[in-house]
């Protein structure tokens, strides 16, 4: 992969467009408003997937995005804020492309236990996993109870996730919360950081594109 162009973001910036992150539904409150946000590296056993199942054309293009940066002295496993990059084949289109740390958040879930659930950026940090490296995220604490991340995590962690080269077109990939309307919680960082959520490539996915959480 060969980069074009890097513009970093400091983390105060990064912190101030994520507490502008709203929700789809529920009159759409900024969901991160009053929260406390805080990058953290982290071991990725301490981290809680929601996600049943990861592309394996999108885990290898997080490794060579990784690769290519690293000759700019930037790891996307230990970010220090995030960046935007223009990259060849790194979207459909050339434009540049958010990269931000993964967004976790501290969730109290209705069995009574807290776990980290990874909210954003779950093949980076399976990728990370791959590599038997920490990785750096966005901590979230304080989101207000009655706004929960919009899928569970999953019974048995990182046991019950898969790889796999395309999406299989009946394979459930999250346990909502709200089958009915799933969306109402979703966060929208794709207002505040535009592409960061939309699927990179439609020839890697059994599935159409649209804008995915993972």
């Amino acid at each position: 992969m060969r980069i074009r162009d890097v513009e970093c973001i400091s983390a105060p910036e990064l912190f101030d467009r994520l507490r502008q992150t709203r929700l789809r539904g529920h009159g759409q409150p900024l969901v991160y408003e009053h929260a406390r946000l805080e990058l953290k590296s982290m071991a990725t056993d301490d981290l809680w997937p929601a996600q049943r199942y990861l592309l394996t054309p999108n885990v290898e293009r997080i490794h060579d995005l990784r690769s290519a940066l690293l000759e700019r002295g930037i790891d996307i496993f230990s970010l220090e804020g995030a960046c935007r990059v223009q990259a060849d084949g790194l979207t459909d289109d050339g434009r540049p492309m958010p990269v931000l740390p993964p967004i976790v958040e501290e969730s109290i879930e209705p069995d009574g236990r807290t776990v980290l659930l990874i909210n954003d950026g779950m093949h980076r940090v399976w990728a990370a996993r791959q590599r038997n490296l920490p990785i750096t995220v966005v901590l979230v604490r304080d989101v207000p109870r009655q706004w929960p991340y919009y899928a569970f995590p999953l019974e048995n962690g990182w046991a019950d996730v898969r790889e796999m080269t395309t999406a299989p077109p009946t394979h459930e990939k999250k346990n909502h919360r709200d089958p009915g309307n799933h969306k109402a919680l979703f966060r929208d960082f794709n207002a505040v950081f535009p592409g960061v959520q939309e699927a990179r490539n439609a020839a890697t996915e059994a599935a159409p594109k649209k804008a995915a959480n993972g």
